[in-house]
């Protein structure tokens, strides 16, 4: 009889992220405390000095300009020292040319990365490619999973969160592939009505054209 795997317990949506102290490349962040108001996406890596971690990284930071735009602070994290973590951004530096400027959580004794899922047993013992996305009020929003041997779509972390501002913002749901959805291309989602006066409401305002429509469960707007 085989072994049996080691249950993991991971934070859930819509609740609020799991609070801890941590030391980090910029110091020592009391976190989600430290962020409130403020978009946050946690994500761990294998380790440090190793090929997939460093794309993953340069990627992230190609693109901070934009996620600071949308009000985002990046937090990255590895149960590897801070010591290496000061050494492999210095080394991204001077040899690829990129500054790394969001910090990045020294968990070397894996207290946080076991709080948060982030190690797999059957995956090793070094975390797997999670991702965590805190909204202003501290409330976890999304998780992403990725194994070690595979990097993340830095560009669909972006479109999440892009995602769940208009979301938020505009009481809507956001399609599959938004904002190129094969359907209904950059618009979003009216919630379905959920009794039978708005459902007929919402086909009188669809052959008006205030509203389209599929049906009254399927309606759709441009923002």
């Amino acid at each position: 009889m085989s072994e049996e795997v080691k249950r993991i317990s991971i934070p859930v949506l819509g609740e609020k992220m799991p609070s801890f102290e941590a030391q980090t490349t910029h110091g020592i962040i009391r976190f989600p405390d430290d962020y409130k108001g403020k978009w946050v996406i946690l994500f761990s890596h294998p380790a440090d000095f190793t090929p997939v971690c460093t794309t993953e990284f340069i990627a992230f930071q190609k693109r901070y300009d934009e996620f600071k735009k949308l009000g985002v602070e990046l937090i990255g994290l590895s149960i590897d020292q801070v010591f290496s973590h000061i050494k492999w951004v210095e080394w991204i530096k001077e040899n690829l040319g990129v500054e790394i400027k969001f910090p990045i959580i020294a968990d070397d004794r894996g207290k946080i990365a076991q709080l948060l899922g982030m190690i797999h047993p059957s995956k090793g013992t070094n975390t797997v490619r999670a991702v965590f996305i805190v909204d202003p009020n501290g409330i976890l929003r999304a998780i992403l999973y990725y194994p070690q041997e595979v990097g993340r779509n830095m560009d669909e972390i972006l479109r999440l969160v892009k995602a769940l501002q208009v979301s938020d913002a505009n009481d809507v749901a956001i399609p599959a592939n938004w904002p190129n959805n094969e359907l209904i291309g950059d618009k979003v989602i009216v919630p379905p009505a959920s009794d039978i006066k708005t459902a007929e409401e919402r086909l009188e305002k669809a052959k008006k054209k205030e509203l389209e429509c599929y049906d009254w469960w399927f309606c759709y707007k441009k923002l």
